[in-house]
């Protein structure tokens, strides 16, 4: 397992962490100011919100390269199915692959949706998953961009994702059979599953992204109370050492969802806290 006790050279913000992806939260920052504070901190890399970009990803793209740093990840496709996917579902996955390519990175989240109308369980959502996602591969593959999905923890099922398990993910990769699609592993997600470490050796080189968190163990709320690494119950160096072990050697990206506690801090103080936390517990 890679040594991280003084090398920040894997470590990558997700700018969620600074309240970002959602309106009314955070400090504020510009991108650019995102961008020189990471630099400054010693992160490697930034994954992006779509809302975050518009029509600037080359530019954006470029300036984060230009600090010395790599864009790492865009957050993410459109609901694919569910009551909330969006009819013009299509046409925006696909420009958010655009724009993945646009900013210069390979790896685009996918957080699927909930479960299909009129269906119970997820077998059914999951194969109509797997068509959509059929219909957008060949596009990622031309553009050089794999399609992450991003499984959640089961709260979340039904509502934001038909896929509990990385063992779920996999399923649709199987599905699908296409180069351009894998998985992320969060840990705030897969904290729980002890079938993890076997999943993570199945996936392999399908293992696209691994997210750092801490699950509280008295979460308030289940999509905007994640834990800064250290705070909660997850085994982060276990969870780290069973993706390493599957052959994953990318970046780690702290995505910290934390409207009640991390959002509200000097968004400086939230990087320091992030690289200290890292470097000691990660």
């Amino acid at each position: 397992m890679r040594d991280f006790s003084d090398d920040t050279s894997a470590l990558a913000l997700n700018t969620a962490t600074l309240g970002h992806n959602l309106d009314g939260y955070g400090a504020g920052w510009s991108v650019e100011q995102v961008i020189d504070a990471c630099s400054m901190h010693g992160f490697a890399g930034i994954v992006f919100w779509r809302r975050e970009i518009g029509a600037r990803a080359v530019e954006i793209g470029d300036r984060v390269r230009a600090a010395g740093m790599d864009v790492t990840g865009l957050c993410r496709t459109p609901f694919l199915v569910g009551t909330e996917a969006p009819e013009t579902w299509h046409d925006e996955t696909l420009a958010s692959i655009d724009i993945a390519a646009g900013l210069g990175t390979s790896v685009l989240t996918v957080v699927t949706g909930g479960t299909e109308p009129g269906t119970k369980g997820i077998l059914e959502t999951q194969k109509r998953l797997a068509d959509r996602l059929a219909r957008v591969t060949d596009h990622a593959r031309k553009c050089g961009v794999r399609l992450a999905l991003e499984p959640l923890n089961p709260m979340f099922g039904g509502n934001r994702t038909c896929l509990m398990t990385v063992r779920d993910a996999l399923n649709v990769c199987e599905m699908v059979d296409h180069d351009a699609l894998g998985v992320a592993v969060d840990v705030y997600h897969c904290w729980w599953d002890s079938a993890l470490h076997e999943a993570c050796a199945e996936a392999g080189p399908r293992i696209l992204g691994y997210h750092l968190c801490d699950w509280l163990e008295n979460t308030s709320d289940m999509l905007l109370d994640r834990g800064m690494m250290g705070d909660g119950v997850a085994d982060l160096k276990a969870i780290r050492r069973g993706v390493e072990a599957a052959g994953y050697t990318g970046h780690c990206e702290v995505e910290i969802f934390s409207r009640d506690r991390w959002w509200k801090e000097n968004p400086d103080a939230v990087l320091a806290t992030i690289v200290d936390r890292y470097k000691r517990l990660c």
